[in-house]
Order: C-alpha cells, then structure tokens, then sequence
C-alpha cells in the first residue's frame, strides 16, 4: 500500500513539473528573455566603458536599467534552476521505487518543491500582468468623495486607509500630500502618493468608482445608506521627464493652512500650496511637506503628471487605457460593491470576482481583485 501510494505520488509530481516546465518556457515568451539578454550584453559593455560618468544623467539612466535587467534574469534563471533541481528529485524518487527503498523525507522534499514552484511560477505570470509603460513608476492616487453625503466622505476615508493598508502589506511608501475634511466627518478628497515598483501598475487597476452599503452610522434611525467615491490614478513621472513643458505664466499659485479632519492625514502648516493650471483648469495642491518650498515642487510634479496623462491620451487613442473611463460618482458607475449590511459581500462588476471577508479586503487584502482585473484586461486586449 505503501509502494502505491508512493508511485501515485511521484506520478502527480512528475505531471505537475512537465505542466510547470511549459509554464516555464512560456513565461520565456511573454518575458522576452532572449531579448533582455541582448539588451543586458549592451548596457553592460556601456556600463564598462571609462567616460560613462561624464554625462552623469546618462550613466544614472544605464546603471538602473542594467540593474533591473539583471535583477529580472536573475530571478527567471534561478527557477530554471529549480526546475532542474525538481527533476533530479523526480529522478532519485524513481531509482527508490525501483529498487523497493522508499524514503518518505525524499518523497515529501519533491511535493514541497513542487508546490513552491507553483507559487513562484504563478508570481511570474502575475507580473508578467504588469507590462504597461508606465507600470513600474510610482503611483499619484486622488480620492473624491461623491452621492452618499456624509457616508461618502466617511467611506473616502475608508478606501484611503484601504488603500494604504494595500501599500503597507506589499512593502511601499505612502504620502498623502492633501486631504479635504468633510462638512461633518470624514474626507471630501484626498490626494496620496504610493511609491514602490509597479505602483501604478497595480493601482490603475482600480480606478473607477467604488460603492458602499451599510447602515449608516449618522442615521439615527439606522437605516442602510448607499454611498460613493472614485479613484483617479496617474503614473508620477521624474522629476527629469521632459514629456510637458509647465509656463509659470499659465499658473495661479495659492497658499492657505491644512486644519481640520484632514490634519490627522497631513502636516499642518502654514504653506499649504494650491496650482491651478489656467489653460487646463487642473487644480493640484499639496500641504504634506514642511516648507512652501517642497509643498510646491510636490504640487508641480504632481501638475507635471497630470499634464502629461492628458497629451498622451490626446496623442493616441490606445493610451486611453491609462487615462481610463470617467463615469459620474454615483448611481449604475460602480466598478466594485462593498456591501456590509444586509449580508457581506465584495464584488468587482468588471471581473465577477468576488468575495464574501469583506473585513479584510477593507483592510487591504485587494491584490486578488487586481489580479482578476489585469487579467481581464489582458484578456479583451488579445
């Protein structure tokens, strides 16, 4: 019985590396290992080369993408490795068999193995989602609240904690560079900066507006109350990025002091900074930082970004993708319901995915909902 159990064992382990060393080679592919190869070959003779620092801004530019490339082909051919490394346990499993020596710390090595590849492999067809040009760039994320009244602004609060709960839990960096009290509770805006690779890959995946049910808590006769609030998310360009060229002349510059709810989110200061960009009409503001100084050169590159998001999707229609769909905030232009009361239910209306440990998706657990998103753009891109 043993023995049997042992070849059952060995036979799924064996299946599920040949389906894992498909899913290898294809990830080689969609990668484009071969051409990253070529490409790191390059970079590294420039790299090599003695007057490569003499234009500093260049040699910056050229270390950081070898580093990334080399990063990048590091990690795909030490799962290479893996694999051969599961096929040689497959190997010593069989001789076992073979000669009626069974050892079970073998047996358990091999299904350990194969479950991290799994994992691992499945991790590199996630990113492999994030291909977009801009998607490795720090994300500028705006919330606004919108029908709901004070629910709409306590639940803006909500998603900006939701939000940075998210970044938290992947190891990234949030500032909220500006947050509107609301008239009795909670945030009319918010304007926060999620900084880490794939930030705004990641994040525009969530754009969109966003619905709450749940008994309101400002009803003093508890009833349930429906509310809104969108997410707009743009890439946060360089501060060396050449894509706009900003007039000062085009610019009205207004100072003004951060109080109220918002002050448990940001500094509060006496140069706080608004732009707005008088041809445009786009209003930037910033009060995080502790100088007028740094508040404005936030809200510049914040401008910056802003500015570029609308040339490109003016220039070309397929970036529309990164400008997204505008829908009014409220009733029947939901992307997600968070539902709390009279049953718990999240659900995505773009994928249907779905779930019903609302707590947690509130606390930041959202990286099962993007996934289904990117997959599902990938999908009607193809």
């Amino acid at each position: 019985m043993a023995d049997l159990k042992a070849e059952a064992t060995l036979r799924e382990a064996q299946v599920a590396l040949a389906e894992l060393g498909e899913r290898w080679n294809a990830a080689r592919e969609y990668l484009h290992v071969d051409s990253l190869r070529e490409r790191h070959a390059v970079l590294s003779a420039t790299a090599a080369r003695p007057d490569l620092w003499d234009e500093p801004d260049r040699a910056r530019a050229v270390t950081t993408e070898l580093g990334r490339i080399s990063s990048e082909l590091d990690a795909f051919d030490a799962l290479g490795r893996r694999m051969d490394d599961g096929t040689v346990l497959v190997d010593l499993c069989a001789e076992g068999l073979a000669a009626g020596e069974i050892d079970g710390s073998l047996l358990e090595e091999l299904r350990v193995t194969v479950d991290r590849l799994d994992a691992d492999i499945a991790g590199v067809e996630t990113q492999s989602l994030l291909s977009g040009q801009y998607d490795e760039y720090d994300a500028i994320a705006e919330l606004h609240a919108g029908a709901g009244g004070t629910d709409a602004q306590d639940w803006t609060e909500m998603l900006l904690r939701m939000y940075s709960r998210w970044a938290e839990r992947r190891g990234f960096e949030v500032e909220v560079d500006e947050a509107t009290e609301g008239q009795e509770a909670g945030l009319l805006s918010a304007t926060f900066i999620v900084k880490g690779r794939y930030a705004y890959g990641w994040l525009s995946s969530e754009r969109g507006v966003h619905r709450l049910v749940r008994i309101s808590p400002f009803d003093s006769q508890a009833r349930r109350q429906t509310s809104f609030a969108s997410l707009e998310v743009t890439p946060l360009l360089p501060d060396d990025s050449a894509e706009v060229e900003i007039d000062e002349k085009d610019l009205r510059i207004d100072t003004y002091r951060s109080s109220g709810a918002g002050g448990q989110h940001v500094n509060k200061t006496d140069s706080a900074i608004r732009i707005t960009h008088l041809p445009s009409g786009i209003v930037v503001s910033c009060q995080n930082e502790r100088s007028q100084h740094q508040n404005k050169a936030r809200a510049m590159q914040i401008l910056a970004a802003k500015l570029a998001e609308r040339a490109r999707a003016a220039r070309q229609a397929e970036m529309d993708a990164l400008s997204g769909e505008r829908s009014d905030n409220a009733w029947g232009s939901q992307i997600r319901s968070y539902v709390l009361a009279p049953y718990q239910l999240v659900k995505d209306h773009r994928s249907d995915h779905e779930t019903g440990n609302v707590d947690a998706v509130l606390d930041g657990d959202l990286d099962s909902f993007m996934e289904a998103e990117l997959r599902r753009q990938r999908a009607r891109s193809s």
